[in-house]
């Protein structure tokens, strides 16, 4: 429930400070007194846009500030929205602020915690409904008459399985249509899949090939100088007497001639054996490498011909290695399995969404009859309350066809409506006046606040195309609202109304050295009788007036 409303440097307010109740308040003004400006930065709150054309002339940013008592809400569903979102949560006082910069730019807060705009927007809305005269046209929407009956039929649980069930749908339908695309794609390019796969699979590619051909060519091809540098090394190690193998055996062959009479020769000689022992071993080696460098003009055209079609494959398939050509293969070989069973994924697919179908139909029945059963209700309440309102021959019917799977359900709804027995009903929008409009949009109003537990209504100007009793009748209705533990406040032009409310606000325009500013004011007793005679009859205030305000105050 919106306890306090603060507003700074917003259009023609300075600063506006205003302590709200329970119950049916009211305000009045003359036109373009600056009512609407109120509404406008409420609508800030519940996240409308922002224009640097809001802040008031010379001033560098405007602020609204609202306070509300959380406690009186389904707290559960306000608590959680908190936790999800990172944000303390205090049930006796929430604070919503939003300022607009001279420049356009406009922040949001929550608790004084800074949040997306769209988040303030979704807390806004559970926390207060501005109906304003624009509304009027919801009640052309489909889907606005739907929701009426939703609330009604407090089918939100229902409504929820049912949605999260048509997803669920609409995925298994999204996943069936790109499968049977794939599968189409797939046979388009069956032949030239089965060509490729043909000629991957006969090349009989294994892993490591082409490195162990490429090494193997480059030897071949460098055969003559890789044997001439053997033969050249083995001579130089052990060729006739000046080989280092034989020349290091005859050195130390000589140290050891003089070990006993020079002790440290022994020990040279002992080092330059193990040098002799590891040169003689590497002779041998070298002798054994020059028998297996061999150039064979056979094999070498083989390893050139295989390497030529590796190399082939790879720009044929843009890959770079022998490993990207079997995933290559593996990958054509799946793709050919698929269209080999793709007749049975389609069919398991397409048991899947006629299973899932068959689950949202039923849980679509389900609304349906929920739906019924609310339309009915809606009917005879709306026809209840639309009778002392000035419309004494009303016929209103909710009409619950049969539609399409939807988000929404099976269903279309449509609110038929005939204020004389002599027409026949008809869309409601189409037929009905703008007074009939309003009366009926108020009436709903009531049911879906009195369905919901709305604390907060506001309502701008909903009297508008009435007056007299029925304008009486409207007023009981809202003060009633506002009795059952809610909070509904009201712009009106209506004497009538404006009698009827427990607190009364006075919206003016006054000059000042600084320019035109509006101010509002909670109205005396005795105040609220001058208004009230001024709205029956004008600047210049009668007895009899100050005498009918008396009386439209004691109803």
């Amino acid at each position: 429930m919106l306890k306090k409303l603060d507003i700074r440097n917003f259009t023609l307010i300075d600063h506006l400070e205003m302590k709200l109740y329970p119950g049916f308040s009211v305000i009045t003004g003359e036109t373009g007194a600056g009512k609407s400006i109120v509404i406008g930065a409420i609508g800030l709150l519940l996240g409308n846009r922002a224009d640097a054309k809001q802040v008031k002339r010379g001033c560098d940013k405007c602020i609204i500030e609202a306070t509300f008592d959380l406690s009186i809400y389904h707290s559960d569903v306000l608590k959680g929205f908190f936790e999800e979102n990172d944000l303390d949560y205090e049930p006796e006082e929430c604070l919503l602020r939003r300022e607009v910069n001279a420049n356009g730019k406009s922040r949001a807060f929550i608790n004084d915690t800074p949040v997306t705009l769209a988040l303030m927007r979704e807390l806004g809305e559970q926390l207060i409904d501005v109906h304003s005269q624009h509304q009027n046209l919801l009640l052309s929407k489909e889907d606005f008459q739907l929701n009426v009956v939703d609330i009604i039929a407090r089918d939100r649980q229902q409504l929820a399985d049912y949605r999260a069930a048509f997803a669920e749908l609409r995925s298994a339908q999204h996943r069936l249509a790109e499968l049977r695309e794939q599968i189409a794609t797939s046979r388009d390019n069956e032949d030239f899949l089965r060509f490729q796969q043909k000629e991957l699979s006969e090349a009989k590619l294994t892993l490591g090939e082409q490195e162990q051909l490429e090494q193997e060519s480059e030897l071949m091809s460098h055969a003559e100088d890789i044997k001439r540098a053997l033969h050249d090394a083995d001579y130089g190690l052990s060729g006739d007497d000046t080989g280092i193998v034989n020349l290091t055996r005859s050195i130390v062959t000589q140290l050891r001639s003089v070990a006993d009479v020079y002790p440290e020769a022994q020990e040279l000689a002992e080092r330059l054996d193990g040098c002799f022992i590891e040169l003689k071993d590497i002779s041998q080696e070298i002798a054994s490498k020059m028998d297996d460098v061999e150039y064979d003009p056979q094999r070498f055209n083989l390893i050139t011909e295989r390497l030529d079609l590796i190399y082939t494959l790879q720009q044929k398939f843009h890959v770079q290695t022998v490993d990207e050509l079997l995933d290559r293969l593996n990958a054509i070989n799946a793709q050919l399995s698929n269209i080999d069973n793709s007749d049975e994924q389609l069919q398991e697919q397409e048991q899947e969404v006629a299973r899932l179908h068959a689950v949202c139909v039923e849980k679509a029945a389900v609304l349906t009859d929920m739906r019924r059963k609310s339309a009915t209700l809606v009917e005879q309440e709306l026809s209840k309350l639309l009778v002392p309102l000035g419309i004494p021959n009303v016929r209103f019917k909710v009409d619950v066809s049969a539609a399409d799977l939807s988000a929404t359900g099976a269903d279309k709804v449509m609110f038929l409506f005939s204020a004389n027995t002599s027409t026949d009903m008809q869309p409601v929008s189409q037929v009905a006046s703008g007074g009939e409009i309003a009366r009926v949009m108020l009436s709903l109003k009531a049911m879906i606040s009195k369905a919901i537990g709305l604390p907060t209504i506001i309502f701008d100007e909903i009297d508008t195309g009435v007056s007299g009793r029925v304008a009486e009748q409207m007023a009981h209705i809202m003060h009633d609202m506002g009795a059952a533990n809610r909070q509904v406040l009201c712009i009106t032009h209506l004497p009538q109304i404006a009698a009827a409310g427990s607190t009364h606000y006075k919206v003016a325009k006054h000059e000042t050295e600084h320019g035109t500013v509006s101010t509002m004011t909670q109205l005396t007793d005795e105040q609220r009788i001058t208004e009230i005679a001024q709205m029956l009859s004008g600047s210049d205030v009668s007895q009899a007036a100050i005498d009918n305000a008396k009386s439209l105050l004691a109803l």
